[in-house]
Formats: structure tokens, C-alpha cells, sequence
């Protein structure tokens, strides 16, 4: 069979866009690719800035070491002896109560305690709350396959103190946002799934031979010593047929010639045999909606949401005593406006020298009662301000480093599954355009990569040009 020579445009230069053109080229030989992204830089939410020899992230500082799209890209760019996991020596996490710092009992497997006794000694819990927790063998299951929401499922199986003490922030910290509105079965349908086949969470994973299998390398989380941005650069890198646009805005999309018009905001159109829209879902709305408005309608409505961080270098000298295991979280209920502060240093090993340690305070604006375009130094201030108050850190940073993220992170609400579906529907008579990014089916780094790699494959599949010539 002769070689199907067509063009592909991929839009939006994050991890996914860029796994998208990279498996592109890999799939078929005789495809050429376009890649918008109208910033000025590749990676999207994924960005490392250097001060001297210290590795600052902006984004996401790993990948889950269970997923393994990220470790496989990793290895097939020939970075595999750049892969580091968690320090094993600083293991221990803290959770915030009545405003002290307790320790976070071991053996969590997500939300689901492996291990009872660290629990039933914990004084995180009260003895009502501990009872519940047992009770939990008694709680029949739910059959049905009606959606719920992440904290109706946890009070629901543990009770109300573990889920307000343990799980909330846990979760909010995995997924910036409410877990009264964060959908069980679009986050962690394994866990209805356990219920409905063995009853008790407790019983199918706290008891011997059912503890979930320990990892390569015992780390459940995995970065590059250099930082994540070296995996963008990497692939951008290894782009052989791809033209790169960036600082190019595409402004919509529509059906032309049985294919697609891409039109941009310097005035020029691009057809292309097929689409990959690798955009935040406001952002696909907008490039769909003259042509495609019920699938925009869908994207449209896909919730996002804004969180900052702030970053602060200290001597490490200042740090001792202060920074204890790999950070502590604060449940909502704390009325905090913090959510997290990660020991960054204690955390991974090579992101600073000896001399330095790394502290990154996560928050939501919305409750620090800041609006979304504070000054930076108000930012500052506020972190500054809670690890005095949290852990008595009343050093001045040497220095400070603000990363914003307005409308980043989708939200994965009840319902989250059937909307997906709907908006699949919507565009099922379209199978060249095709959709990728943390919007649909998993918000990680992981979750990015395999979808831009599905994407490259629907679309080829779409265009009859599926020439596998390497992985």
C-alpha cells in the first residue's frame, strides 16, 4: 500500500501537544506536522526556572511512577539516567489539626487506609472517629453506577472526621479543588469498583497479599534531576518533521475540503488533513465554536481552576528543625489560606546545593481572600507570614519566586464521565479532529502524554495513514 502523505496541525505546544506531534512522526513516516502554541515558549504548565544551581518548578515537579507514559517518553529520548524518585530518608508528611502539626499515619494507599494500627493510635482521630473508621467493614455497598462526589464517597465508607482530617487534603492537593464537587467515578473509579466487587475498602486492601505492589525503585513519584522542563525540551528537541510555531494564536477551525481551515491571528490560514486540539477546554471551546458549537458547548462548560504558588530559597542552616519530612498539608476546615508547603530539598535529592534548602507554599487565592491578580509581593507575604505562624520560620529568604496558574486546572465534577461522553459523541463524525490535554481523562503529566498519544493515533487512524515505524 502506497503512503498516505498528508499534513497535521496540533495546536497548543504543552506536554500533550508535543507528545502528540512526537508520536506522529513515530507512527507515520509520511506525515508532516504543524505545532501552534501561541506563547512565546514551549511546556505549557510545565516550567523550570534556574536560580544559580537551584531548580525551581512552576508546574508540576513529577509524575506518578504508576503511569507509565511519562517514564516510557523519558526513556525513548534517552533520559532514563536522569530519572530520580523521592528522597527515602525524609518520608514522613504532616497534616495540620486545631493548628498543630501531626504526623500523617502511615501506610495510605490513596485515601484507603493499608494499615489500621497506625490509625487507631493516631491522635489525628478522636475514638468516635476510630470507631467509624472500623465500622467501615460494616457500611454495605453502593451497586448502582450513579456518579458521586470524592467526599461524599470517603464519609460515606470512613465517616466524616476521615474525611474532613485525612482525605480532603489529601485530594485537594492532588486536584486544586473542592472535593464536594471532585466526581469519584472520573478520579478514582477503582475504588467503586472495589466496593461493589469486595464490600469494605478495608478488607480488600488492608489485609496481607492485598497491599498494592511496591514500585521500581520504591518511589511512587519520579522527576528529572535537571528539572521537568528537560522532558519538554527533550521532545521539542527530537522533533524531525514537525514545524514549531510559537507566538502564533489560532483564532477557529472549521471543515474545508474534507479537511480542516486553521485560521490565524497574523491574518494566515492553514489546511490540514487533520486537527489535534492539545488547549485547556475554554480554549478548544472558543477554536470550535462557529463550526463545532455543540461540542464548544460541552468544552465550555468543563470547570477550571486558578491556584499559585510561591517558592522560597533559604540556607539550609535556617531550615533545620523547621523542615521535617517532606512537607505537611491543611485541611480546609483550618481555615488556612494555605493548602500545602512542601520541603521541596527533602523531597527530591539535586534541587539545590548543600548549603540551601527549597520551601514551596501552595494556596488558593480565592481562600487567602486575594484576588486573582494580586502583586506577587502580596503573595509573598502571605506565605511568609503562615510558615511563622505554622512552624516559626521567621528567617528572611535569600529568595522568592511567585508561579501562577489562572484557569489550569480542569475540575473533574460529578458528571464529569458522562459529559466526556457527550462531547466524544458530538464530534464522532469527525475522526481526524481530535482532543488531548488534563481536560478528559486524567489531569498528570502521564495523563497528558497518553492522551496526545491517543490523539496522534485516532487522527492517523482518521486519515488511513497508520504506519507504525517505531514506538
Amino acid at each position: 500500500m502506497s503512503a498516505v502523505h498528508a499534513h497535521v496541525v496540533v495546536i497548543g505546544g504543552g506536554i500533550a501537544g508535543l507528545a502528540a506531534a512526537w508520536r506522529l512522526e513515530r507512527l507515520s513516516p509520511a506525515i508532516s506536522v504543524t505545532l501552534i502554541e501561541a506563547e512565546p515558549r514551549l511546556g505549557g504548565w510545565i516550567r523550570t526556572e534556574y536560580w544559580g544551581e537551584v531548580t525551581i518548578e512552576h508546574g508540576p515537579d513529577s509524575w506518578v511512577a504508576s503511569k507509565p507514559a511519562a517514564t516510557e517518553l523519558a526513556r525513548a529520548l534517552g533520559l532514563e539516567s536522569e530519572i530520580i524518585g523521592l528522597r527515602s530518608d525524609q518520608a514522613e508528611t504532616s497534616i495540620m489539626h486545631d493548628g498543630r502539626l501531626l504526623p500523617l499515619p502511615s501506610g495510605l494507599s490513596l485515601v484507603v487506609p493499608t494499615r489500621l494500627r497506625p490509625f487507631l493510635t493516631s491522635p489525628l482521630l478522636s475514638p468516635l472517629g476510630k470507631l467509624r473508621l472500623l465500622a467501615e467493614f460494616l457500611v454495605p455497598p453502593r451497586l448502582d453506577d450513579d456518579d458521586e462526589s470524592l467526599a461524599s464517597f470517603v464519609r460515606r465508607r470512613f465517616g466524616r472526621e476521615f474525611a474532613e482530617r485525612v482525605a480532603e487534603p489529601l485530594l485537594a492537593g492532588i486536584f486544586a479543588g473542592d472535593v464536594g464537587q471532585l466526581s469519584v467515578l472520573a478520579t478514582y473509579p477503582h475504588l467503586r469498583r472495589l466496593e461493589r466487587e469486595r464490600g469494605s475498602l478495608l478488607r480488600a486492601l488492608a489485609m496481607p497479599g492485598r497491599r498494592p505492589a511496591g514500585l521500581p525503585g520504591g518511589s511512587p513519584f519520579l522527576t528529572l534531576r535537571s528539572g521537568m522542563e528537560r522532558l519538554v525540551r527533550a521532545v521539542a528537541g527530537d522533533l524531525q518533521r514537525t514545524v514549531v510555531r510559537t507566538g502564533a494564536t489560532a483564532l477557529g477551525i472549521a471543515p474545508s475540503n474534507g479537511g480542516f481551515a486553521i485560521d490565524l491571528a497574523d491574518g494566515t490560514r492553514l489546511e490540514a488533513d487533520g486537527v489535534i486540539l492539545a488547549v485547556p477546554a475554554w480554549r478548544a471551546a472558543q477554536l470550535l465554536e462557529r463550526s463545532f458549537a455543540e461540542a464548544a458547548a460541552v468544552l465550555q462548560a468543563l470547570p477550571y481552576a486558578s491556584s499559585a504558588a510561591v517558592t522560597l530559597v533559604y540556607r539550609q542552616s535556617e531550615l533545620a528543625g523547621v523542615a521535617r519530612g517532606r512537607g505537611f498539608l491543611v485541611p480546609a476546615r483550618e481555615g488556612r489560606p494555605i493548602s500545602a508547603v512542601t520541603w521541596v530539598t527533602n523531597k527530591f535529592p539535586a534541587r539545590a546545593p548543600e548549603n540551601l534548602g527549597l520551601v514551596r507554599v501552595f494556596f488558593h487565592t480565592e481562600r487567602a481572600g486575594l484576588s486573582a491578580d494580586a502583586p506577587t509581593e502580596i503573595l509573598v507575604a502571605v506565605a511568609l507570614q503562615e510558615l511563622r505562624s505554622v512552624v516559626g520560620l521567621r528567617a528572611d529568604p535569600l529568595h522568592a519566586v511567585v508561579s501562577r496558574h489562572e484557569r489550569a486546572l480542569p475540575q473533574y465534577c460529578v458528571g464529569h464521565r458522562q459529559r466526556i461522553a457527550e462531547l466524544r459523541s458530538r464530534l464522532a463524525s469527525w475522526p481526524r479532529l481530535a482532543l488531548a490535554g488534563a481536560a478528559y481523562d486524567g489531569v498528570g503529566v502521564s495523563d497528558c502524554i497518553a492522551s496526545g498519544w491517543r490523539a496522534a493515533e485516532a487522527v492517523l487512524q482518521g486519515i488511513g495513514a497508520m504506519q507504525r515505524v517505531g514506538s
